[in-house]
């Protein structure tokens, strides 16, 4: 009886100090050890978690293989008390109790009896769902209990679990049913979860709705939108504010389906302003049924294809054609700004600097009235090293726009950020508003979206658009041109060393099918330390496609680059790599190559590596 004594002065003296009891790290080490002390349920799990109690059932059952000692058994739960480790140290708290005051005391019988609840023995669980009845905090045990794999268990725990399942109960145990749902036998708690709170007023749902865990907030939407509790408002604004994306497209398509000719701003505007395209693609269609078509022009230039392939249906419907539209659009620029509009032919990239420039003398053309004046060779649009802004232009120059003004990209989605046709400053694409007739710079939404109703012909406005000042832009020609099909290698290849990391990402992607025709040499080189990292990316997935040893060389390349990504990318192309037919049998390169990548493979699979490749023999 010592140690039980040790055991209790431990604990109360814990208990006295005001410190947690969870820090009674020396005596009581496990979850189990310190249930079976007493400690109350509240020190020892975190009883907000749902986890916490799914992973007692499992610890409980895991320490009975090594410390059976430790769980209450059958005797103790029907009222006949044995002489366990628990039911000793409950016998020292007691003394504790009578000699220190309540105020020091532990709760003995509720920790027991949720160790209890968790026996391995089946028989034992049932008795003590019988005794649970007077203990309210073990209701989450009883939640997994009604998900038992022991009939016997099973059957009252659900009755239980039905007679004590209030509205309340309900919503605090929510994520805790939804989470013993996903077992064979937890439909019936689902069940009975949506059972009482259907019968619920809706606004007692409201905490579900914020909930942090997606699965609890999706099933409350479910249940709000079939049981009509959210108004159609507040299902636009759920669909517009919420992160995940099953409850965008639930609430986007419910408030929808409300749509009709007096809606309001309140349902309409949400949804046009969201972020997320399921809500805005929602809310351009709702402007058909809102008689407000019109208003769906302003969308063809919207970020995203669903948004824009929205927009097109709902101005097709009004009898407008959105192809001249985005040519319009994408023409705005004249023939003279970036091009020869007859050849379609571009200004060059100064591969260092991805610069813009005269493909024949270097010289900007003269710019028809009211255009702004081409800038001198050596003066275009020079970047600032700091920012990547644009350098101020000299006297009589068009002036570069400020950071935050004209097409600036947004950080965190890279999308160019929409001119007001007054100011020149930036309008959040959410908006939807579409370039205005007369502007001079036009959206990447119209660029991409000539491509995606556009003609093979139409290249002919994309081509002087590789050499915009706009990132985005350059990038939405690029991606553009290959959805027309109308990839030249050799004019896009200098795009690989431009100085925005999104033009260089479609660029490789539209230069892949044609990987082959690069040459080998110029890609190499771009895999140095000297280039940044989207051009070392993008240079060896193109050599990663290319014919012959050309991947190898490359893979090999980057076994020694800085970044750790692009080095485990280059170990595992090292890895799968054989050589292919038609490569010369007996390559001294192939030998060379392979004995600088040991490290990655067996002495076995080298030796027929390069047996394969004719070497080595």
């Amino acid at each position: 009886m010592e140690d039980v004594d040790d055991v209790a002065e431990s604990v109360g003296a814990q208990r006295a100090s005001g410190g947690p009891l969870r820090e009674v790290r020396a005596v009581t080490e496990s979850t189990v050890e310190r249930l079976a002390s007493g400690v109350p349920l509240r020190d020892v799990l975190d009883v907000g978690e749902p986890g916490s109690w799914t992973d007692l059932d499992v610890e409980v059952r895991a320490s009975a293989r090594y410390r059976p000692d430790l769980l209450p058994g059958l005797a103790w739960v029907e009222g006949r008390s044995g002489p366990t480790v628990s039911s000793l140290i409950a016998a020292a708290v007691g003394r504790l109790r009578r000699e220190r005051g309540a105020e020091f005391a532990v709760e003995s019988v509720g920790p027991s009896l949720a160790l209890a609840l968790c026996h391995p023995d089946g028989r034992v669980r049932a008795a003590a769902l019988t005794r649970a009845r007077e203990y309210p905090d073990l209701l989450p045990l009883i939640v997994v209990r009604a998900a038992d794999l022991a009939e016997p268990v099973r059957e009252p725990a659900r009755e239980l679990l039905r007679d004590a399942l209030d509205v309340d109960a309900a919503v605090a145990l929510a994520p805790l049913i939804l989470l013993v749902g996903r077992r064979d036998r937890g439909d019936f708690g689902v069940r009975l979860l949506g059972e009482v709170l259907r019968r619920a007023p809706g606004e007692r749902l409201g905490p579900l709705y914020g909930s942090a865990d997606r699965t609890v907030r999706r099933f409350a939407h479910r249940l709000a939108v079939a049981e009509g509790f959210l108004s159609p408002a507040e299902l636009a604004f759920a669909a517009a504010r919420d992160g995940d994306a099953v409850i965008q497209d639930l609430c986007a398509e419910a408030a929808l389906k409300t749509v009709s000719g007096d809606v309001g701003d309140d349902v309409l505007r949400p949804l046009l302003t969201a972020r997320n395209p399921r809500a805005r693609s929602c809310g351009v269609t709702a402007l058909r049924r809102a008689g407000r078509a019109a208003e769906a022009e302003r969308f063809l230039t919207d970020r995203s294809a669903v948004v824009r392939a929205c927009a097109r249906y709902v101005v097709r419907q009004l009898g407008t054609d959105p192809l001249p539209l985005y040519r319009a659009w994408c023409s705005e620029l004249g023939p003279e700004a970036d091009g020869n509009r007859e050849t379609g032919q571009a200004w060059e990239l100064k591969p260092e600097t991805g610069q813009a420039r005269e493909p024949e003398t270097g010289q900007a053309r003269e710019p028809e009235p009211g255009q702004a004046r081409e800038p001198e060779a050596g003066q275009a649009w020079e970047p600032k090293p700091e920012t990547g802004q644009a350098r101020e232009p000299e006297p009589g120059q068009a002036r570069e726009p400020e950071a935050g003004q004209g097409w600036e990209p947004k950080p965190e989605t890279g999308q160019a950020r929409e001119p007001k046709p007054e100011t020149g400053q930036a309008l959040e694409p959410e908006a939807g508003q579409g370039p205005k007739p007369g502007s001079r710079v036009p959206a990447p939404g119209a660029v991409i979206g000539l491509a995606e109703c556009g003609e093979r012909a139409d290249a002919v406005l994309l081509w002087p658009l590789l050499a915009h000042p706009v990132p985005a832009v350059r990038a939405r020609a690029v991606a553009g041109l290959r959805l027309l099909d109308v990839v030249d290698a050799g004019r896009l290849r200098p795009l690989l060393a431009d100085p925005a990391p999104g033009v260089v990402r479609e660029t490789g992607l539209a230069l892949l099918p044609s990987a082959q025709e690069l040459p080998s040499d110029w890609l190499m080189e771009r895999l140095g330390e000297r280039w940044p990292r989207y051009v070392r990316v993008a240079a060896f997935r193109l050599l990663s496609a290319g014919a012959g040893i050309v991947p190898l060389r490359a893979a090999v390349e980057l076994l020694e680059d800085p970044d750790p990504k692009l080095r485990g990318w280059a170990e595992q192309a090292v890895q799968r790599w054989h050589p292919p037919a038609g490569l010369p049998s007996g390559e001294a390169e192939v030998e060379a190559l392979l004995d600088r990548c040991t490290h990655l493979f067996s002495s076995y699979v080298l030796r027929r590596r390069k047996w394969e490749a004719g070497v080595g023999r």
